[in-house]
């Protein structure tokens, strides 16, 4: 993963109020915190910690460059808070970080090529947690399945992590699987239940004309 520089501000408003302040000013709250240091409150340019997240992801690594200091500071995008309707970043948490120094993240997992034909894959997993050098988190984690049979199973023991990295997620979770798919005939075959639900049905109107007709 790509090192990407940030300049952002010092922020000393805090609240409901002040942070909306900040988000029309086109920036977005963040604070960063670790390694036993007291919270610090910022402000990211919004325009350009979108396009950050674009192109390195949500474990982007940033070098901020704090208004004020001298020091640029390292620092690990943790969490990002979206609206959940209008789709704008509200928040960011920031974790400090140390060269060579790894740390815990959730990335995603990319199924990649075309199993045989006549088959369904199903993903149970789509990210797997692991410990990875901070400066070396990839984007994403491919696994594929070009020609892969009915009945193949890949677990997250399975997948290639990148050099030094350590799985976190249980070895034996299921990534993802490929069975049968369902053809036209089977999906138009009754299942037991509805089978089982159809006599219920018909005795019951059988009784209610039998009561109507009382």
């Amino acid at each position: 993963m790509d090192e990407v520089r940030l300049s952002v501000e010092q922020r000393s408003e805090f609240g409901k109020g002040a942070a909306r302040r900040t988000r029309r000013a086109g920036k977005i709250p963040a604070v960063l915190y670790g390694h036993g240091s007291d919270p610090k409150h910022l402000s990211l340019p919004a325009v350009e910690f979108a396009r950050v997240i674009r192109d390195h992801g949500r474990n982007s690594v940033i070098t901020l460059k704090v208004d004020g200091e001298r020091k640029s500071q390292l620092a690990l995008t943790k969490t990002i808070t979206v609206h959940p309707l209008k789709n704008y970043i509200e928040h960011v948490d920031l974790l400090l970080l140390k060269r060579g120094e790894k740390v815990t993240v959730d990335i995603p997992i990319v199924l990649t090529g075309d199993p045989v034909s006549g088959t369904l894959v199903n993903q149970d997993q789509d990210v797997l947690s692991v410990e990875v050098d901070a400066l070396h988190i990839p984007e994403q984690l491919e696994v594929s399945l070009e020609g892969a049979e009915i009945g193949t199973q890949i677990h997250a023991s399975d997948v290639t992590l990148p050099e030094g990295a350590v799985l976190l997620t249980e070895g034996d979770a299921l990534v993802a699987a490929v069975n049968e798919a369902p053809t036209a005939e089977s999906l138009e075959e009754p299942t037991e239940e509805e089978e089982g639900e159809a006599p219920a049905e018909a005795a019951a109107e059988e009784s209610a004309a039998e009561e109507s007709s009382e």
